[in-house]
């Protein structure tokens, strides 16, 4: 007795419409059943040219067995109602891969979603928050990672992101309480992320000079990094022909760093003399001392003034500090004559720990005048490790690195499909 609830064969009213509205392709629908919670199912079969295909490869391989009999994928629900594709899953003999399920060409292997449904469901996890996502779809969140993780395959096997690299940018990044880091690696030409691991160590930065192979890390022009060693060392061992560009926000780091050690130092020296009214004065300047001058405030502008009159080494540290800065704000001639200088004042300052730092930049020294000549900083390595900061935060936070390192790279390496049905423009 035919089920009153369905339509079947010639009696399914607009089927390529309704093949449309699933996103369903190359198949021809066979009938649409109303299940009793509301949802409805529409029972599909490939058209001939996509039957007994690999899952995997695609490969026409001969039938193995009918597999577990009929199976079901979830697509995109159509106002308030739920829809279901239905098909059999039988399984091929590949001559690579061996026994698998035969593909379908509406879904990925191994996946029980339509494609349409998995690449909304990436774009969503890349737009708004986790919550968001997973309710607007009626998904749980470690099924949005599951899904975000076959997105991420199938779009880095259509190419390569490591291709034509010629200038790159390596970082650390941490990703979760507990020393828990990801390293991060940025093409400059395109601001994409093209390799990221768990990990911040020599051995994780070897790792993606191995994948990368010899032949394409002979062709590395630039790398840009913190100067970091375990990140150096890969480096001259794996790009013979790559020029290290110290990042200069690291190098101002480093003086600011130094001022702060010699203000704190000044301060315990006011307050062991008996002087606890300077003391205090002393430890509100920290900010007027650390900012950039074009950005202080009248009342830190005041206080440096009040620095420079009554604290000479404090004043003559905290120019130490602003000369280094300007280094990278004018011309690579200029720069080159005014470093060496800076060198030379530092040195002979008598101030231990721009002493310290004057030995740190001579023994960089090579490295920051490739980045005054070339223009190579890790500006846009930052502004990336920020964006995959917000991710995390937008998920609040990632209990594994994967899934972290699947939706950076989905968000921030252009995998992201478009919106079904959409144009890209």
């Amino acid at each position: 007795m035919p089920n009153p609830n369905s339509w079947e064969g010639d009696d399914v009213p607009g089927r390529s419409v309704w093949l449309r509205i699933l996103g369903v392709v190359d198949s021809v629908l066979e009938c649409l059943v109303e299940e009793p919670d509301g949802s409805v199912v529409a029972h599909v079969r490939p058209k001939h040219r996509q039957r007994q295909r690999c899952g995997i490869c695609g490969r026409r391989s001969p039938l193995y067995d009918q597999g577990e009999g009929r199976r079901r994928w979830r697509g995109l629900d159509v106002g308030f109602t739920r829809f279901f594709v239905e098909a059999a899953s039988p399984r091929v003999t590949c001559q690579v891969h061996g026994v698998v399920v035969a593909r379908v060409p509406w879904a990925r292997h191994g996946s029980r979603y339509l494609r349409a449904f998995e690449d909304q469901v990436a774009w969503l996890a890349t737009q708004c928050s986790q919550k968001a996502c997973s309710q607007l779809m009626r998904l749980d969140w470690q099924t949005v990672g599951r899904i975000i993780t076959r997105v991420v395959e199938e779009a880095s096997r259509g190419h390569d992101r490591l291709d034509d690299l010629q200038r790159i940018g390596i970082d650390e990044i941490s990703w979760r309480r507990g020393q828990r880091y990801l390293t991060l690696v940025i093409d400059h030409a395109t601001g994409r992320l093209v390799w990221a691991a768990e990990g911040r160590s020599k051995n994780v930065v070897e790792r993606f000079f191995e994948q990368l192979g010899p032949q394409r890390c002979a062709q590395i022009s630039h790398v840009s990094s913190d100067g970091a060693e375990w990140i150096l060392g890969p480096v001259e061992q794996h790009c013979p022909n790559a020029t290290i560009c110290l990042d200069p926000f690291h190098v101002v780091q480093w003086a600011t760093n130094a001022l702060d050690k010699v203000r704190r130092a000044i301060w315990h020296d006011l307050r062991r003399s008996g002087q606890p009214a300077a003391a205090a004065e002393l430890k509100g300047s920290r900010w007027a001392l650390l900012r950039n001058p074009e950005q202080l405030t009248q009342a830190q502008t005041a206080m440096l003034a009040v620095i420079a009159k009554l604290n000479a080494p404090l004043y003559r540290a905290y120019l130490l500090k602003e000369q280094l800065r300007m280094i990278f704000h004018v011309s690579c001639e200029q720069a080159v004559s005014l470093l060496e200088r800076w060198l030379r004042w530092a040195r002979r300052c008598r101030i231990e720990p721009f002493v310290a730092l004057a030995r740190t930049i001579t023994y960089y020294r090579a490295d920051i005048e490739a980045t005054l000549l070339h223009g190579v900083n890790n500006g846009r390595m930052e502004s990336l490790n920020t964006k995959v900061r917000l991710i995390a935060r937008r998920a609040f936070g990632f209990h594994s690195a994967k899934a972290l390192i699947g939706l950076s790279e989905l968000t921030l390496g252009g995998l992201c499909p478009p919106l079904p049905g959409r144009q890209t423009w």
